[in-house]
């Protein structure tokens, strides 16, 4: 997906953008998709992965698309210390497209801990992504 149409929900921790783009430059690919909501772009895991794509300067970036509001089986927590009592999907969805990013690390999508290897070079995507 093109970097344009993704809209984080959640700030990042800088030194893990810094670690992760070190990784990043190491395996010469991307291993692990971003999981973002189909209907808006709302980035559910991966925000640091975004955000090393972007000071790296690529163009796309893979990512799994999910009917998040719609599919029941993706479940939605608060990481611990998270600093709030609870949250909702539509919280997600308001914070990504209302520009109010939550504080890092607030929410945890289950389905992420299933996301599939994969090894896409960088020189890829560097490009254009296709068909977008």
């Amino acid at each position: 997906m093109p970097l344009e149409v993704l809209r984080p929900h959640e700030q990042i921790l800088p030194k893990k953008v810094d670690q992760l783009e070190r990784i990043t430059h190491r395996w010469n690919a991307y291993t692990k998709p971003l999981l973002l909501d189909r209907a808006t772009g709302t980035i559910l895991d991966g925000h640091h992965r975004y955000n090393v794509a972007k000071r790296i300067g690529l163009l796309c970036v893979p990512c799994v698309l999910i009917d998040y509001l719609d599919d029941d089986s993706i479940e939605l927590d608060l990481w611990p210390n998270s600093g709030r009592d609870s949250i909702s999907k539509q919280d997600v969805i308001d914070a990504a497209l209302s520009g109010d990013l939550m504080h890092p690390k607030t929410s945890r999508h289950r389905l992420s801990d299933h996301l599939p290897p994969i090894a896409i070079p960088l020189s890829r995507l560097k490009q254009p992504a296709i068909g977008k």
